[in-house]
């Protein structure tokens, strides 16, 4: 588990692919690494990587088919900067929101226009998972927790604070960036819950979660 609040930029330094999968070595940066030990977690532009190897400016890490398909990473070159965060502890103080590291798809960046101080991000969300992503409520965007301002439809807006800017890869967004985006892990699970008993039918026998099925738990008058 994470926090989303990014606590180093650092960059890829070499790619080997391996039986149809792909090995990494990022260079940690300013990320203090004196505490990790194979098999601990580093959340890599918001992708829970399990480390394999300590070479000293650094880690590496292996990154699955199931990751490669449904996260940036396999579009990443030898040198492009990442987003890096340890895993949580106890003791963590929890200034973003809880984030798993587990990507649940692309999001593009649409539009950046300064607002202020501030940099204003519209991006636009895979269909599926636009019904995840609430004003106000929080995102994870390739590892840092945000805060959703406006939606309309499957496209929303996130307002980035200067610190935040200058403290990640947001610095370089631009339209058309392919982000890693994970949703609110409670938005999920409710929706699962809602279903109840039919959440053990197959999902082609099952017809998920219909208006039938909010009306009949008060979420849906017609």
């Amino acid at each position: 588990m994470f926090t989303g609040i990014i606590a180093a930029v650092g960059s890829i330094a070499a790619k080997e692919m391996r039986d149809g999968d792909l090995r990494l070595q990022i260079r940690s940066g300013k990320l203090d690494l004196a505490d990790v030990q194979l098999g601990d977690s580093i959340a890599t532009n918001g992708v829970c990587l399990t480390v394999v190897a300590l070479p000293g400016d650094g880690f590496w890490a292996d990154v699955s088919l199931e990751t490669l398909a449904n996260s940036s990473l396999a579009s990443l070159q030898v040198g492009d900067s990442v987003n890096l965060e340890k895993a949580l502890t106890l003791a963590t103080r929890l200034g973003g929101h809880l984030v798993s590291g587990h990507v649940d798809g692309l999001a593009e960046v649409l539009s950046r226009h300064s607002d202020g101080r501030s940099e204003r991000f519209r991006l636009k969300a895979p269909a599926k998972l636009a019904k995840y992503i609430a004003h106000k409520g929080s995102v994870c965007i390739d590892g840092a927790s945000l805060t959703v301002n406006q939606v309309d439809g499957a496209e929303f807006e996130l307002n980035i604070v200067p610190h935040t800017v200058q403290e990640t890869i947001i610095k370089h967004y631009k339209p058309g960036t392919q982000v890693n985006l994970e949703v609110d892990q409670l938005a999920r699970y409710l929706e699962r819950l809602m279903l109840g008993e039919q959440a053990a039918v197959s999902a082609t026998m099952a017809g998920g979660v219909t208006k039938a099925l909010l009306a009949e738990h008060g979420f849906y008058k017609a």
